[in-house]
């Protein structure tokens, strides 16, 4: 998306805008029914729901990686693992509980390739701490904090945000709590980068 953007810098503003132009609410996004006022306060907040299980977000996976690395200073970007079944639910509560320890980039997508790459089934307890044991967390500690009253929080936060944003399923990426974008290729990612703008734009000028 940025190198695609570098490349049409040097145009005219006109191709930029007609490209832009090109997302339509009810196509390319969702305007959602009771939206959140500012939930990352005076950042922007993109928020992706996910389950590593899922094959389309291993497929979105390294757009959202590779957007990361160049992401505006002024957006605030949270990983939601979603919690609508027991199944997920495991990994979701892996996800805070390694999350908690400081180490989550580090095994964020080696779990993701290790699943879809191999036909892994790492979504319980057991197979979740065997697995991130590989890459130096602690058994014990993740063991305790799977089931704990913070990790337990954390869920319920989830679930109860994908109730607000009516997430059905996943990749789900929720734009300042106002607009829904599905999909699974680059261009979620464009636009993210274009609902991001318009929030921007739509802000009082300091």
């Amino acid at each position: 998306m940025f190198k695609k953007f570098a490349a049409v810098a040097l145009l005219s503003l006109a191709p930029v805008l007609a490209f832009a132009a090109s997302f339509v609410e009810g196509k390319d996004y969702k305007v959602l029914a009771s939206p959140s006022i500012n939930p990352a306060g005076q950042q922007i907040e993109v928020r992706e729901f996910f389950w590593y299980g899922c094959p389309h977000c291993f497929r979105l996976d390294p757009f959202v990686e590779m957007w990361l690395k160049t992401k505006p200073a002024d957006v605030a970007f949270v990983r939601t693992p979603a919690s609508l079944n027991p199944v997920w639910e495991g990994n979701a509560r892996g996800y805070y509980a390694v999350e908690m320890m400081g180490l989550i980039e580090k095994v964020h997508v080696p779990l993701f390739n290790m699943i879809h790459e191999n036909q892994a089934r790492i979504f319980d307890e057991a197979s979740l701490a065997g697995f991130y044991q590989r890459y130096g967390v602690d058994s014990a500690k993740f063991k305790g904090l799977f089931n704990s009253f913070a990790v337990t929080g954390k869920v319920s936060q989830s679930k109860a945000l994908a109730q607000k944003y009516q997430i059905e399923g996943v990749p789900a990426v929720v734009v300042n709590g106002k607009y829904l974008i599905s999909g699974e290729t680059a261009k979620v990612l464009q636009v993210t980068d274009f609902l991001i703008a318009k929030e921007r734009a739509a802000r009082p000028k300091k």
